[in-house]
Protein backbone atom coordinates (compact mmCIF):
# COMPACT_ATOMS: atom_id res chain seq x y z
CA UNK A 1 0.00 0.00 0.00
CA UNK A 2 1.16 3.67 -1.04
CA UNK A 3 1.62 5.82 2.34
CA UNK A 4 0.69 9.08 1.95
CA UNK A 5 2.83 12.30 3.21
CA UNK A 6 1.15 14.22 5.53
CA UNK A 7 0.21 17.09 3.23
CA UNK A 8 -1.69 15.09 0.62
CA UNK A 9 -4.93 15.38 -0.22
CA UNK A 10 -7.53 12.40 0.97
CA UNK A 11 -10.00 10.47 -0.20
CA UNK A 12 -13.39 11.05 1.44
CA UNK A 13 -12.93 7.02 1.96
CA UNK A 14 -9.29 7.61 3.24
CA UNK A 15 -10.77 10.04 5.71
CA UNK A 16 -13.75 7.90 7.01
CA UNK A 17 -11.39 5.18 7.22
CA UNK A 18 -9.30 7.38 9.26
CA UNK A 19 -11.64 9.10 11.59
CA UNK A 20 -13.85 5.78 12.09
CA UNK A 21 -16.84 7.70 10.44
CA UNK A 22 -19.32 7.13 8.37
CA UNK A 23 -18.89 8.56 4.27
CA UNK A 24 -22.60 10.00 4.73
CA UNK A 25 -21.35 11.40 8.21
CA UNK A 26 -18.47 13.82 6.93
CA UNK A 27 -21.11 14.63 3.71
CA UNK A 28 -23.65 15.89 6.54
CA UNK A 29 -21.20 17.48 8.12
CA UNK A 30 -20.28 19.29 5.00
CA UNK A 31 -23.83 20.99 5.24
CA UNK A 32 -23.52 22.01 8.69
CA UNK A 33 -20.30 23.51 8.90
CA UNK A 34 -19.64 25.99 6.08
CA UNK A 35 -16.08 25.56 7.47
CA UNK A 36 -15.33 21.83 6.02
CA UNK A 37 -14.54 22.99 2.03
CA UNK A 38 -13.14 20.01 -0.01
CA UNK A 39 -12.27 19.95 -3.26
CA UNK A 40 -14.35 18.75 -5.53
CA UNK A 41 -13.14 16.74 -9.12
CA UNK A 42 -14.85 15.24 -11.97
CA UNK A 43 -17.92 13.71 -10.78
CA UNK A 44 -17.95 14.89 -7.44
CA UNK A 45 -15.43 13.49 -5.80
CA UNK A 46 -13.73 15.14 -2.85
CA UNK A 47 -10.53 16.18 -1.90
CA UNK A 48 -9.85 16.72 1.59
CA UNK A 49 -6.92 19.05 2.66
CA UNK A 50 -5.02 18.58 5.57
CA UNK A 51 -6.91 21.58 7.59
CA UNK A 52 -10.47 19.51 6.44
CA UNK A 53 -9.02 16.55 8.12
CA UNK A 54 -7.58 18.27 11.49
CA UNK A 55 -11.23 20.51 11.40
CA UNK A 56 -13.07 17.34 10.98
CA UNK A 57 -10.81 15.33 13.88
CA UNK A 58 -11.55 18.52 16.39
CA UNK A 59 -15.23 18.61 15.28
CA UNK A 60 -15.88 14.67 16.03
CA UNK A 61 -14.02 15.17 19.43
CA UNK A 62 -16.55 17.79 20.51
CA UNK A 63 -19.45 15.93 19.42
CA UNK A 64 -18.56 12.35 20.53
CA UNK A 65 -16.15 13.08 23.81
CA UNK A 66 -17.26 16.40 25.40
CA UNK A 67 -20.80 15.81 24.12
CA UNK A 68 -21.88 19.23 22.53
CA UNK A 69 -24.74 19.22 19.57
CA UNK A 70 -23.92 20.13 16.19
CA UNK A 71 -25.63 23.64 16.95
CA UNK A 72 -23.48 23.60 19.85
CA UNK A 73 -19.89 23.02 17.49
CA UNK A 74 -21.65 25.69 15.85
CA UNK A 75 -21.62 27.97 17.89
CA UNK A 76 -18.13 27.45 19.56
CA UNK A 77 -16.88 27.35 15.47
CA UNK A 78 -18.49 30.88 15.30
CA UNK A 79 -16.99 32.26 18.93
CA UNK A 80 -13.64 31.00 18.92
CA UNK A 81 -12.65 29.95 15.06
CA UNK A 82 -11.79 27.02 13.75
CA UNK A 83 -8.19 27.57 14.92
CA UNK A 84 -8.95 27.02 18.46
CA UNK A 85 -10.94 23.50 17.51
CA UNK A 86 -7.74 22.55 15.70
CA UNK A 87 -5.85 23.34 18.76
CA UNK A 88 -8.28 21.55 21.20
CA UNK A 89 -8.25 18.51 19.23
CA UNK A 90 -4.14 18.38 18.93
CA UNK A 91 -3.62 19.13 22.56
CA UNK A 92 -6.28 16.33 23.63
CA UNK A 93 -4.33 14.13 21.94
CA UNK A 94 -1.79 13.49 24.78
CA UNK A 95 -2.58 10.26 25.78
CA UNK A 96 -1.83 9.04 22.24
CA UNK A 97 -0.15 5.30 22.57
CA UNK A 98 3.02 4.79 20.29
CA UNK A 99 3.44 1.49 18.73
CA UNK A 100 4.21 -1.02 21.74
CA UNK A 101 1.09 0.01 23.69
CA UNK A 102 2.95 2.50 25.86
CA UNK A 103 2.31 5.96 26.52
CA UNK A 104 4.54 7.82 23.34
CA UNK A 105 7.30 9.66 25.09
CA UNK A 106 6.79 12.83 23.52
CA UNK A 107 3.30 13.16 24.47
CA UNK A 108 4.54 11.97 27.97
CA UNK A 109 6.60 15.41 28.31
CA UNK A 110 3.90 17.56 26.91
CA UNK A 111 1.87 16.30 29.72
CA UNK A 112 4.29 16.29 32.29
CA UNK A 113 4.58 20.14 31.37
CA UNK A 114 0.89 20.81 31.78
CA UNK A 115 -0.76 21.68 35.17
CA UNK A 116 -1.16 18.65 37.14
CA UNK A 117 1.06 17.62 39.39
CA UNK A 118 3.39 15.02 39.10
CA UNK A 119 2.26 12.23 41.41
CA UNK A 120 -1.19 12.45 39.28
CA UNK A 121 0.46 12.20 35.95
CA UNK A 122 2.26 9.01 37.49
CA UNK A 123 -0.75 7.44 38.66
CA UNK A 124 -3.05 8.73 35.75
CA UNK A 125 0.17 7.18 33.65
CA UNK A 126 0.22 3.78 35.71
CA UNK A 127 -3.61 3.59 35.32
CA UNK A 128 -3.19 3.90 31.20
CA UNK A 129 -0.83 1.48 31.17
CA UNK A 130 -3.20 -0.73 32.92
CA UNK A 131 -6.19 -0.37 30.63
CA UNK A 132 -2.82 -0.79 27.50
CA UNK A 133 -2.79 -4.19 28.86
CA UNK A 134 -5.80 -5.26 29.32
CA UNK A 135 -7.00 -4.42 26.13
CA UNK A 136 -4.03 -6.89 25.11
CA UNK A 137 -5.32 -9.58 26.98
CA UNK A 138 -9.13 -9.09 25.57
CA UNK A 139 -7.40 -9.39 21.83
CA UNK A 140 -5.92 -12.16 22.85
CA UNK A 141 -8.36 -13.96 24.55
CA UNK A 142 -10.75 -13.56 21.53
Amino acid sequence: MNIKSPEAFRTISEVSKDLSLPQHVLRFWETKFVQIKPIKRGGGRRYYRPEDIELLKGIKYLLYNDGYTIRGVQKVIKENGTKKIILKNYLNNDFTLSGDGNINPINQNKVSNSLISESKRKKLMNVMNDLVELKKKLKQSE
